[in-house]
């Protein structure tokens, strides 16, 4: 009788025109190989945020999963980079 404990990003989703990376990462418990539970955890990226002289930093992406970095390098790119800024600076709060 084996229990084991694995994981696995079962949906990952680009949504938006900013490109926000949904993922939905499941925990699953087997008994001998037959699953006996699932249960799962819902993280979301955004490409990045403005530092104080309004300039784009980038979301580090390094530890997540290959599958998740490369839809991230995928989706973010750089005319996606340029329009989130822009919005950013447009919709920054007043001082």
């Amino acid at each position: 009788m084996a229990l084991t404990e694995r994981f696995e990003n079962d949906k990952i989703e680009v949504v938006g025109p900013f490109k926000t990376i949904q993922v939905r990462r499941a925990t699953v418990i087997e008994k001998d190989g037959v699953e006996l539970t699932r249960s799962f955890h819902r993280n979301s990226l955004q490409l990045g945020t403005l530092d104080e002289s309004d300039e784009l930093v980038d979301t580090d992406i390094s530890g997540e999963d290959a599958d998740v970095q490369a839809i991230c390098n995928a989706a973010w790119t750089q005319a996606v980079k340029d329009a989130y800024k822009a919005y950013l600076i447009a919709n920054k709060p007043s001082e």
